[in-house]
């Protein structure tokens, strides 16, 4: 009986920790130069650009494009922000009227006329290897 037991603790210990990831490669393209950086977050709804990504990650420019690679990342629904710090400073800087200096990009590649909004940039995590591309 305690075998038994013991059995079936493991295999609803593996169905809990088995959960299905994903890797995600995000091609930036169509940025202005190679200064700096492209530092990129990725979020779930409860957290779109109101507190710390859920992943994260920064990358060096080769010719105008960037890859960023995220692996085992729970397959689900993601939202992805990226800029160019171009001045190497981990922040996106803006003029004193609120417009970015630097370029900056969304998943979906929505026409922005303000900030980004969860329902445009919102996108799914659903096969083992999934690409998107952002355009600066």
């Amino acid at each position: 009986m305690k075998t038994l037991f013991f059995l079936l603790m493991m295999a609803c210990a593996k169905l809990v920790i088995a959960q299905e990831t994903a890797t995600l490669t995000v091609t930036i393209e169509n940025i202005s130069n190679e200064k700096g950086e492209i530092l990129l977050g990725m979020y779930t709804e409860e957290t779109f650009l109101k507190a710390a990504p859920d992943y994260s990650k920064s990358v060096k420019i080769e010719g105008r494009t960037a890859t960023v690679v995220l692996e085992n990342i729970p397959k689900g629904t993601y939202g992805i922000s990226c800029f160019h710090d171009e001045n190497s400073n981990q922040r996106m800087d803006f003029e004193a009227n609120g417009m970015p200096k630097e370029e900056y990009g969304v998943s979906n590649n929505p026409m922005l006329y303000g900030p980004p909004q969860w329902n445009d940039a919102k996108f799914e995590i659903d096969e083992e290897n999934e690409e998107i591309s952002i355009r600066f």
